[in-house]
C-alpha cells in the first residue's frame, strides 16, 4: 500500500473534504394524513402506502395525573 511521501498540511485536507456534506433527505407529503414521510416507504403516522393501509398504527393513551 502507498503511503505518501510528506505531510499534507490542515488546509489542504480540509480543502479536499469541503464536498463531504450531508444531503438532505426528499420528503413527500402522505396523500392520506398529509405528514411529511420519506418517498416510496410506508407512513409512520398513518401506515398507508400506494392508497392501502400495510402497517396497523397503535394510537397512544395520555395518561391522566391524579386518579
Amino acid at each position: 500500500m502507498a503511503l505518501p511521501k510528506k505531510r499534507h498540511s490542515k488546509a489542504r485536507g480540509r480543502k479536499r473534504r469541503t464536498h463531504w456534506k450531508i444531503a438532505k433527505s426528499n420528503l413527500t407529503s402522505c396523500p392520506q394524513c398529509k405528514k411529511a414521510k420519506l418517498p416510496h416507504r410506508a407512513c409512520g403516522s398513518c401506515g398507508y402506502y400506494d392508497g392501502r393501509q400495510v402497517i396497523e398504527i397503535k394510537i397512544k393513551e395520555k395518561k391522566k395525573k391524579g386518579a
